[in-house]
């Protein structure tokens, strides 16, 4: 079979659903200034899909200070690769004061999460080595995994008795290979909203040679007293030996790091080859990164509002009878029981007739029968727009309940 021919017939989990309505289910486009109200298909709407926690997309400090880097710098510098021509003393300052801030040796900086992850697995781990992973890893933690030439097991999500049998199996074929263990887990997992259990991970370290890398992608900046993550809240920062984070979410930019002890730092900086083999991050990124972090910690009022915001949504829906899962972060998942057309239907009515913008998850991030809204709550957001939406909320939830939303097509469900 020619090559395009299959891509024709095989269109992957995602592709499947490209039948939808174009721009409104699958690459949806939100316009205007960044913001909870925004304009969607013609209309403002209450929007909860920015990972935007801490309102810096649209702050006016940050806007000066992309906009002063942009005009003194321009796009393009530093140009080429950071090993070779792409250095700065701006993206130097960056690493310590990140390195500071999260209270390890050492930061890297990474042109974007998903890569970095890839390649830091990549880089730390050979054949001889096992991985141990969380089942519900971001999809940057499962792809490194799958392009690692040694032997890699998976547990339960958060499962610790199941963690520990497979560190069991791990130690018996990293003593015949000489290699070691590395488990991964995410400081908060993107979907489900709950925090990987970090401290009884740090516990096995008593009764099991391991290192520990956590993605804290959605912990940074709205976890810990000081906003430097899920270690920091759960006073386990010292136990995590590689600790990610990115810019895309409370920083609302592009990049990321990792950090750890500098001899590792170091070994990454000759051997992440997602980073050695790619232009550096420009200079209005650097300078803008530096001045988010700065605000995340000097202005607490911005984690503070974020919470005020989550406390009132996540208690506001558990009050009318709504399923959160599990979560204990600002990512706020509200689960139904239902297919993917009412689950189209649902969204759609919540869009046209509430005003309401959230995103929609389906199978096969979630089970054939369940439907997901997630909403993720930002310091910007007001009570009243809680308000506004836990009204919608319970009015889309009476309907699907009453089987309004069971039809095969897709279609605008009026008032």
């Amino acid at each position: 079979m020619d090559i395009f021919e299959k891509l024709k017939v095989e269109q992957g989990d995602l592709g499947q659903h490209a039948h939808l309505p174009k721009d409104y289910f699958m690459f949806p486009k939100l316009e205007g200034e960044l913001a909870p109200r925004m304009q969607f298909n013609g209309k403002e709407v209450l929007t909860w899909s920015l990972n935007n926690y801490l309102g810096l997309g649209n702050h006016p400090e940050v806007r000066k200070a992309d906009a002063d880097a942009a005009a003194e710098w321009g796009l393009a510098y530093p140009m080429g690769a950071r090993m070779m021509s792409g250095n700065s003393v701006y993206h130097i300052e960056l690493e310590e004061k990140l390195a500071e801030f999260i209270d390890k040796e050492s930061v890297m900086l990474l042109n974007y999460g998903y890569q970095g992850v890839l390649s830091i697995i990549d880089a730390v781990v050979d054949r001889k080595d096992v991985i141990v992973y969380d089942a519900e890893s971001h999809a940057c933690i499962v792809d490194g995994v799958r392009l690692h030439m040694g032997k890699r097991f998976v547990f339960p999500h958060n499962n610790i008795e199941n963690l520990e049998k497979q560190l069991q199996r791990a130690e018996k074929i990293v003593a015949e290979t000489g290699g070691g263990i590395l488990v991964i887990t995410e400081g908060v997992f993107g979907m489900s909203g709950n925090m990987g259990k970090l401290r009884e991970i740090a516990a096995l370290k008593e009764r099991y040679e391991f290192r520990l890398l956590v993605d804290d992608a959605h912990g940074f900046g709205t976890m810990g007293e000081t906003g430097a993550g899920t270690g920091e809240e759960l006073g386990v920062q010292d136990d995590i030996d590689i600790y990610f984070s990115t810019f895309a979410k409370s920083m609302a930019s592009i990049g990321a790091f990792v950090g750890g002890n500098k001899q590792v730092i170091d070994y990454m900086r000759y051997t992440v080859r997602s980073q050695i083999f790619a232009k550096t991050l420009p200079m209005p990124l650097v300078i803008g990164a530096i001045k988010r972090l700065e605000l995340l910690q000097t202005q607490p009022e911005l984690k503070g509002n974020l919470w005020k915001v989550v406390n009132a949504l996540q208690s506001g829906l558990r009050e009318h009878g709504f399923d959160l899962g599990t979560t204990k972060s600002p990512v706020t998942p509200v689960l139904f029981k239902g297919g993917l057309g009412e689950a189209g239907n649902m969204a759609m009515d919540l869009r046209e007739n509430y005003n309401i913008f959230c995103s929609m998850v389906i199978y096969p991030v979630v089970p054939k029968d369940v439907i997901m809204l997630r909403l993720i709550p930002t310091a910007v957001h007001t009570l009243e727009d809680v308000h506004e939406t836990i009204e919608a909320f319970a009015a889309v939830k009476e309907k699907l309940d009453a089987g309004t939303y069971k039809r095969e097509e897709i279609i605008a469900i009026t008032k």
